[in-house]
């Protein structure tokens, strides 16, 4: 017995073992059918995960967030770029508020590369609020969606399961994992097999619409291009779909719905990137996602019998709409190929899937039929949208432009798909009333309700023709925050800040500040002196601001800033506008606008509130020969005596090196610029007229034709009829061989080496100083040493003193900018104190900005907020921070300023609106500004400087203002073009209107000044 059951028992052994073995092969086999079947194991597995991946937000910038690199849907939503753009925000004194952080695992995953677990937004643009939360631009993308899954016709639904993913919605599997359909994915399995060891075949996808998903939005350009990736896709939609659970058949429906909505369906030109179904239709076939909708939800649509059809069911619509939503299914396969290289090759692949579907019964054969029969054609461009007006957008489109800056971001294409929301200053209500008024102001009734019709108003000329723009600023705490920007201008043109416009008598404004910084420098100097050391001070003979101040401080008790401020602004000027004025390379007079000031004696201050030409005139004269014997060792100390050894000498050493001062700021003011915009640039400090404009154009262009200098005079005076043949004439003349270097300097009214510097730049691009200082050598002598040549001391010093007065303007530039001014340089003539420089209305308000805050800068804020991926793991909240400000003025000199403006409006120009702003204890709001009138003019001179004629091109009015303690801005009604000689209207008119804008602007105006805390 022993024996036996000794020789049996290996067989029993390996009997148990084979079973054993069976059993357990049984065992996984059947847990296996059992796990594909419910879900069950990795839907506990993948849920238990889940709870371990979370993000909350808190205070600051976060250590612990990690944000996408590649996916189409992140890159194009900005999330990829939100490190990027915070550091360029926080360059631009922007600082991080809150910001989100991952959770440990969620870190983990990311960094192993699974995509970030979280329920993504089907749309998503930028949005744009005010200050007050109220929307004043919002877009999303892609634009039009179903709202949710039972918005889905079933016909839709049911088509794109069929093609796709026939099992994703069966209610029988609640834990089934969207992201695996087993069939498919073996077969795609076997078929990569064998292919991998030489056996022909097509592979076919085994991606579910859940996996579909990942892939578009988030693997490197929407494809997935290794096994690597594929299993990134598989785990992170799986993650996402037990992202709620383990019951899985509402996020299964999401998943239909997401992808509905957002499947990519290539460009189109005119339209961009097209996404998801609602987009495909409208974009490819001109039809709307709700039109579609309504034509398939017809009840039982799909299952429609004949006795329906006779009830009137446009079956010819209804198979068209269907025929469009089964070819974008297909189309995005492949959607570049189909959509857009080969059209055709659409028509015969959808209608084999429209036999399919009808022959499985998932449509019916009358749906099938008619689409069958439809041929709707793709779209080779986008269909025109609604326009909408610039005018209506235009606040919010300088916000866009601004950001596109902030951002770096090319441009509104891109920043418009950004998942962002901005917080901007500007108050909508305000903003609305301010751009009702003005398309109000094109009707005549409305003009005439409102006594706009008066003389020096709209008493002339077409008021639909004019062009209004309206700026207003709040100052809070540290910051200027625009509440207003608008105008009637229905072009993307911002007038308030991109062009450049002959304000007029706005020019007083700067010219008396600049007179003021004068008067204060001068106070420095001789406060903390002694009576006898004020008594040795040489002045020379035409600097009378000096020698004024000698004279003030030697003779007052109060020798106060104030004090001395005060006493200035009650110097007097005549007004006379007999004297000629050797100034702009010419003789020049002047007028006054009102008449009745001519044989006047006025003070600065009633100058100022008259808006007097002549006294500024003389006012800006005194300024020049201030700096001009101001600059160190200036030619001016030496103009007196031709065979002065000094002359001699000094002359000689300003050809040798002063020469080359100038030629550096020259070099550092043109280097890097465009040569179209060196040119314009250079063209800023030119009479605009068309001897001196030519003469700078030809030595810029010295090759220049009749035809091509005939182009740029009438673009550059804005007289589109000017004469080829006086241009012909001017040509001749002008031939750039004919004259040296300094004859073109003196006939452009510009220093001839700023001249030289263009023009050499413009044949070396990359130049370095170096470069330029060694060829330059001949020409500062050749522009310098005719100083000393001639026998002709009054032609000298003619000379002498134009190149004088470019050097002082150089100084009376540097003063205009330091409080506002945006052009790159002024025109050296004494007709820049009442405009002829031009301006812009932002740039003047920013001056008085200035003025109101006592002197310091604080920056214009337009934009206070940002918040990036709301409600997402890459959430970022940017907040402007306070800026400390930059003085550019005493503040004595902003008080005595500002108080001058007052008087324009109490007793001046701007009387009209004293009492636009009544208070609730029967005061009024305290209003000061300056008006201005300008009319660009084409001119022509004679030999003498007279001019021969003279025609407007252009009309603008302005008036600048501050209203209360913290608000100013500008008003500006502008005519473009010839058309402007047709109306006779003045600064009267932005004063009345400020006046009629009282109703729609006492809101805000009436808003308690906001605490810190409330700061917007």
């Amino acid at each position: 017995m022993p024996s036996q059951v000794g020789k049996i028992a290996p067989r029993n052994s390996f009997f148990y073992l084979m079973l054993f073995g069976l059993l357990l092969f049984v065992a996984v086999a059947g847990l296996a059918v059992f796990e594909a079947t419910t879900s069950r194991i990795q839907a506990y597995f993948f849920s238990e995960q889940t709870r371990k991946i979370h993000y909350t937000v808190g205070p600051g910038a976060s250590s612990s967030i990690r944000f996408p690199e590649k996916g189409p849907s992140d890159i194009r939503r900005g999330y990829t770029n939100i490190p990027s753009y915070t550091e360029s925000l926080l360059r631009n004194s922007f600082q991080i508020e809150s910001q989100s952080r991952f959770s440990p695992r969620m870190v983990e995953l990311f960094d192993k590369g699974v995509y970030t677990i979280y329920p993504e937004k089907t749309q998503a643009g930028l949005r744009i609020h005010d200050r007050n939360g109220l929307v004043l631009f919002h877009i999303n993308y892609p634009m039009k969606v179903f709202p949710s899954f039972d918005d889905i016709p079933h016909e839709v639904a049911n088509t794109l399961l069929f093609i796709e993913n026939r099992s994703l919605l069966d209610p029988a599997k609640p834990y089934k994992n969207p992201s695996v359909e087993w069939t498919r994915f073996g077969m795609a399995m076997l078929n990569m097999g064998k292919r991998m060891v030489g056996i022909p075949t097509d592979v076919a996808g085994g991606s579910t619409l859940a996996t579909q998903l990942e892939k578009y939005r988030h693997s490197e350009e929407g494809r997935t291009v290794g096994p690597r990736q594929k299993i990134e896709q598989m785990a992170s939609s799986s993650l996402r779909a037990y992202r709620n659970g383990m019951h899985t058949l509402d996020t299964r429906r999401q998943v239909l719905l997401d992808y509905i909505n957002t499947v990519p369906l290539a460009a189109l030109p005119g339209y961009g990137e097209v996404n998801g179904l609602g987009d495909g239709l409208l974009a490819w076939y001109g039809s709307s996602l709700d039109s579609v909708a309504r034509r398939l939800s017809y009840p039982e649509a799909g299952r429609m019998d004949s006795a329906l059809v006779d009830t009137g069911v446009d079956m010819q619509a209804m198979g068209n709409a269907y025929r469009q939503v089964l070819s974008l299914f297909i189309a995005h396969r492949r959607p570049t190929a189909y959509l857009v290289g080969n059209p055709n090759a659409l028509h015969p692949i959808t209608d084999a899937h429209l036999r399919l579907l009808g022959r499985e019964g998932v449509i019916s054969p009358q749906l099938r039929d008619a689409a069958l029969q439809a041929r709707p054609e793709l779209m080779r461009r986008a269909v025109a949208f609604s326009p909408v007006a610039f005018v209506e957008r235009k606040a919010a489109n300088a916000i866009r432009s601004r950001l596109t800056t902030l951002l770096q971001i090319p441009g509104l294409y891109d920043l418009d798909r950004v998942d962002l929301t901005v917080e901007s200053t500007l108050d909508r209500r305000a903003q609305e009333g301010v751009v009702r008024f003005f398309r109000n102001l094109a009707d005549t009734t409305y003009l005439d309700s409102l006594g706009l019709r008066g003389f020096r108003l709209l008493d002339k000329g077409d008021p639909a023709k004019v062009i209004y723009s309206f700026t207003l600023y709040e100052r809070v705490g540290n910051r200027n925050l625009i509440r207003v920007q608008a105008d009637n201008y229905d072009q993307p043109l911002n007038i308030n800040e991109g062009v450049k416009l002959d304000l007029g008598s706005t020019a007083k404004l700067r010219t008396l500040v600049n007179y003021l910084e004068i008067i204060s420098r001068l106070h420095t100097q001789l406060s903390e002196k002694t009576p006898v050391e004020i008594q040795s001070v040489s002045v020379t003979p035409n600097d009378h601001l000096t020698r004024w101040a000698k004279n003030h401080m030697l003779t007052v008790e109060d020798k106060s800033l104030e004090t001395m401020l005060r006493a200035a602004m009650d110097r007097t000027y005549s007004a006379n506008p007999a004297e000629r004025f050797f100034t702009g390379g010419g003789l020049h007079t002047f007028s006054n606008f009102n008449t009745n000031d001519d044989r006047k004696q006025l003070t600065v201050w009633e100058a100022m509130q008259r808006s007097n030409n002549l006294v500024f005139i003389r006012l800006m004269r005194d300024i020049v020969n201030y700096y001009m014997f101001q600059i160190p060792g200036s030619t001016a100390l030496f103009l007196d005596s031709l065979d002065s050894p000094q002359r001699q000498s000094y002359l000689s050493k300003f050809a040798e090196k002063e020469g080359q001062v100038f030629l550096w700021n020259f070099f550092s003011k043109y280097r890097g610029k465009s040569d179209s915009a060196a040119l314009d640039l250079l063209l800023h400090s030119v009479r605009a007229s068309p001897t001196p404009l030519s003469v700078a154009y030809l030595s810029v262009h010295p090759r220049a034709d009749v035809d091509q200098l005939t182009a740029f005079l009438r673009e550059r005076t804005g007289d589109k009829s000017l004469p080829r043949a006086d241009v012909e004439r001017l040509h001749t003349q002008l031939l750039v061989a004919d004259h040296n270097l300094a004859d073109r300097g003196y006939l452009a009214g510009v220093h001839p080496l700023e001249i030289w510097t263009v023009a050499y730049l413009k044949r070396h691009p990359k130049a370095t100083w170096s470069d330029v200082k060694e060829s330059s050598n001949r020409e500062v002598q050749a522009v310098y040493q005719w100083l000393f040549r001639t026998k002709r001391k009054h032609a000298q010093d003619l000379r002498i003193r134009g190149i004088l007065e470019v050097e002082a303007f150089l100084e009376i530039h540097k003063a205009w900018q330091r409080t506002g001014y945006s052009f790159g340089s002024l025109v050296p003539s004494y007709a820049t104190s009442i405009g002829s420089s031009a301006d812009r209305p932002n740039s003047l308000a920013e001056l008085v900005g200035i003025l109101l805050n006592e002197g310091v800068h604080y920056p214009s804020i337009l934009i206070s907020k940002l918040h990036f991926a709301e409600n997402t793991p890459y959430e970022t909240l940017v907040r402007r921070q306070e800026s400390e400000g930059e003085r550019k003025l005493p503040a004595e000199v902003a008080r005595v300023a500002l108080e001058s403006l007052q008087r324009v409006v109490q007793q001046g120009t701007a009387i009209r609106a004293a009492k636009a702003f009544p208070l609730p204890d029967g005061t009024f709001l305290a209003l000061g500004g300056k008006t201005g009138t300008g009319d660009q003019r084409y001119e022509t001179y004679g030999r003498g400087g007279q001019v021969l004629e003279s025609r407007v091109v252009n009309r603008t009015a302005t008036f600048v203002f501050f209203l209360g303690e913290r608000f100013f801005g500008t008003v500006t009604a502008h005519v473009q073009g010839e058309k402007a000689a047709e109306y006779s209207f003045t600064s009267s008119l932005p004063v009345e209107i400020i006046r009629q804008l009282s109703p729609a602007l006492t809101p805000l105006l009436a808003e308690p000044t906001p605490s810190k805390a409330l700061l917007r």
